[in-house]
């Protein structure tokens, strides 16, 4: 039989090594779904419950492999649904590969069911590489320069193949006028800044008494010449939320995450230093850097055009973050006053013992700091964490001290709902021998975790490490964006647009075959997480959260405080529930992490 197009595309796919595809079927992909048949489902074709949770799990693959994640839909209603998945890759730099179906090319142009202006539509999102297959010679470059621009550039790019394009007789391009041939591979080069701009560095960095780091996920790889960096100079090592896992949070001067999610040491470190290194990140937020002209800076980054954008740097690197800081590190010198550092280091031992106690403090009926809390010293040394976007990416951020070979992710710059569950999925199949936890809100889960879940029932006994653990923060609330309303604009929650309804997420796991418990008092919260991360199969931890326990970011005003706490009081139809928790009390307790200075900080 004549190999089709659809099925050279599947045998291309494996030339460029992509075991997995996450998607989900369509008569616009037809012609592909009936070679996955020939092909013995190779690569294996990972069937999610929407196209949008494909894009996720391609997503979180990509992430947790450090591969190119490949996803695919239908065409018209398939691939719209792509989108939001798609640009979570493109916004985080993370390579995803789309293939798309179309109508066929005889009806393009004629209102036909299901036709979409797909060149149009993927645009944006796959700016660097999108193109439609019209003929079966044009195959090997497009879908080649695909895979090879979505890894160089770490972005999304987009195949469009029309649904009688897949069913034509492959055959190759021609050596003739106007035929484009191809080759696999991505080649690998080295980024190191010239001499001269390396001493311009140093030198920055050697006259600096007080420096502070700020490392992302570009600097994951480079992890030892990071710690052998913030050692010399006497630095304090602050972390963007996407380079959470770029180094272990058991250092002592690591002061965790930064920005509205972050820690209070982090926001000590940029309000106080005088010299900023920024490794492999591109944290947007401003505020949270150092004044203007308080900070000599200096940057390194593998992406040109992303040097310079946050905060007025003296110096940036082009570079490979390792590579460069080998360069580098020769030209440092030790710094031998340690005064700095030591005061970085008291500041987040501090910071970890009133994380303690927040966790501590009483709730109604589980307290989810606690809730969270209390799963950082059970964390496998080999975990692979997810957050949703919400309350619960606060304490993922604030309260799982990473260490070991630990991996975590989140939506960083789109910051959208619903990831948190295909992003473990999506983990499992890059590292099927790996645990994974996934930490959701009740509305991320609403959202389509729950649907989720009927995918890992569906592949979890194919992974040699059965263990993935959905924990369902349940408050009944969209709470981040209520207490946003609250803080930022002095506004009691607005119930028709906040106000969950209540499911039972334990049961649901449980009609699927996974294990389940729910945790609706803070003594069974330990032994929930004992259970999930012991059990033969994934499991769903339900925790019955309170609602009023503020994710109170480190740079929050006492005004600020203030005005949520009267906010409450004052305008919620639940405030008398929560005047009875004693949420002045509450509150009061909290404030040991503020510092002291409620006027300015």
């Amino acid at each position: 039989m004549t190999p089709k197009v659809s099925d050279h595309i599947l045998e291309r796919l494996r030339a460029w090594g992509v075991d997995h595809v996450f998607g989900y079927p369509g008569d616009g992909i037809n012609g592909l779904l009936t070679a996955w048949g020939r092909a013995d489902t190779h690569p294996v074709f990972v069937q999610a419950r929407h196209e949008e949770m494909a894009a996720f799990e391609a997503v979180g693959y990509a992430k947790f492999s450090g591969r190119t994640g490949v996803c695919v839909a239908t065409s018209g209603p398939g691939a719209i649904h792509l989108l939001n998945g798609l640009y979570d890759a493109k916004l985080d730099h993370v390579p995803v590969v789309a293939l798309v179906g179309q109508t066929d090319r005889s009806a393009m142009g004629g209102s036909y069911q299901q036709e979409v202006d797909l060149l149009s539509l993927f645009k944006d999102v796959a700016a660097e590489y999108c193109q439609m297959v019209t003929v079966p010679e044009q195959l090997p470059n497009v879908l080649d320069r695909a895979m090879r621009t979505a890894a160089a550039r770490r972005t999304v790019t987009a195949v469009i193949v029309p649904a009688d394009v897949q069913e034509l007789d492959y055959s190759p391009p021609e050596h003739a006028f106007k035929m484009v041939p191809s080759s696999l591979g991505n080649p690998r080069w080295t980024v190191v800044p010239e001499d001269g701009e390396l001493r311009r560095a140093a030198e920055v960095l050697n006259a600096g008494r007080k420096v502070a780091m700020l490392v992302g996920q570009g600097a994951r790889h480079a992890r030892p010449q990071v710690e052998r960096t913030a050692e010399l100079l006497g630095a304090g090592v602050a972390k963007a939320l996407l380079g959470k896992d770029a180094l272990p949070d058991t250092l002592p001067y690591v002061t965790g995450a930064i920005g509205l999610l972050g820690t209070r040491p982090s926001y000590e470190l940029m309000r106080d230093c005088d010299t900023l290194l920024t490794i492999g990140s591109s944290f947007p937020y401003t505020q949270f850097l150092p004044e203007f002209e308080q900070a000599r800076g200096v940057q390194i980054d593998l992406d040109p055009f992303m040097v310079g954008l946050r905060y007025p740097y003296e110096v940036n690197l082009v570079g490979d973050a390792a590579r460069t800081l080998d360069a580098l590190l020769p030209l440092l010198v030790r710094k031998e006053d340690r005064d700095w550092q030591r005061t970085v280091c008291d500041n987040t031992e501090r910071w970890w013992e009133v994380m303690a106690r927040r966790a501590e403090v009483d709730a109604d009926p589980v307290n989810p700091e606690f809730a969270v809390h209390a799963l950082d010293h059970l964390l496998p040394d080999d975990a692979m964490v997810t957050a949703d976007s919400g309350s619960a990416a606060n304490w993922y951020a604030r309260h799982l001290r990473f260490r070991g070979r630990m991996r975590g992710s989140l939506s960083g710059t789109l910051a959208t709902m619903g990831p948190g569950v295909p992003y473990a999925i999506g983990a499992k199949f890059a590292h099927p021998d790996r645990p994974a936890i996934a930490l959701v809100g009740d509305g991320a889960m609403q959202m389509n975790g729950l649907a989720e879940l009927i995918t890992i029932a569906k592949y979890w006994q194919e992974w040699q490490d059965p263990r993935l653990v959905v924990a369902v923060l349940n408050n009944r609330d969209l709470n981040q964006v209520t207490w946003e309303m609250r803080a930022m604009e002095g506004a009691p929650s607005f119930l028709p647009s906040q106000e969950l309804p209540d499911v039972d997420y334990a049961g649901f796991a449980r009609s699927l075959g996974l294990a389940a418990e729910r945790a609706v008092e803070p003594g069974q919260v330990p032994d929930g997480w004992q259970q999930a991360l012991t059990a033969d199969r994934p499991f769903l931890l339900e925790l019955r959260t309170d609602p009023a326990v503020p994710p109170i970011p480190p740079h929050a005003t006492w005004d600020q405080i203030r005005a949520a706490a009267e906010s409450v009081l004052r305008g919620d139809s639940d405030s008398t529930a929560m005047v009875r928790q004693g949420f002045r009390a509450k509150l009061q307790e909290l404030l040991p992490s503020f510092g002291g200075r409620h006027g300015h900080h």
